[in-house]
């Protein structure tokens, strides 16, 4: 399913996110010392192999809310934007910093001149954010920042489940 806003398109997709192809920069939720751990962390670590951890760890430690970017290697993308989602119910502030995530994350893109973006449900794994709450702030954020974005054209949303895809594309679908 996807939603045309200005001259962004939003999509969202079941899917693996180490494996698409045709975005530029994939998203990784990340952990603090940008090291290969389980879930999405894992899956782009494993698909863009040793070198990864090896560039990322002259950026860590990052706090929750903060995003670095680095190459892709072995991935089919140029750029992965590693964001530090905040753990529910731990961190203070988690709403805001779990905007930051996106922001921050799309900032740099823009910087970067990427027309193409994925993201994963930041935070919904391991970190604990509920799916709808995680799935409403992800998507108002990105529907504030558009008319803001010059370069970025196209921000995916790769779900792992079919229950995740349905509730963002209600939320999407509900998205004015």
């Amino acid at each position: 399913m996807n939603k045309k806003i200005h001259q962004v398109v939003i999509e969202c997709i079941k899917g693996d996110i180490a494996e698409q192809k045709d975005m530029e920069a994939v998203v990784n939720a990340a952990n603090a010392e940008l090291q290969t751990g389980g879930g999405v962390a894992g899956a782009i670590h494993r698909g863009a192999g040793p070198k990864l951890e090896k560039e990322s760890r002259k950026f860590a430690p990052i706090a929750p809310g903060e995003a670095v970017i680095t190459g892709a290697f072995n991935l089919p993308n140029d750029f992965v934007i590693h964001c530090l989602g905040p753990v529910y119910g731990q961190d203070n502030l988690e709403d805001k910093l779990l905007r930051d995530c996106y922001k921050k994350a799309l900032q740099i893109a823009e910087e970067n001149n990427i027309r193409s973006i994925a993201f994963p449900a930041i935070s919904t794994g391991a970190f604990g954010y509920p799916i709808k709450e995680a799935t409403n702030i992800a998507l108002s954020t990105v529907k504030e920042l558009i008319p803001d974005l010059r370069n970025v054209k196209v921000i995916r949303f790769v779900l792992h489940s079919d229950k995740d895809l349905n509730i963002y594309q209600e939320a999407l679908n509900e998205l004015v």
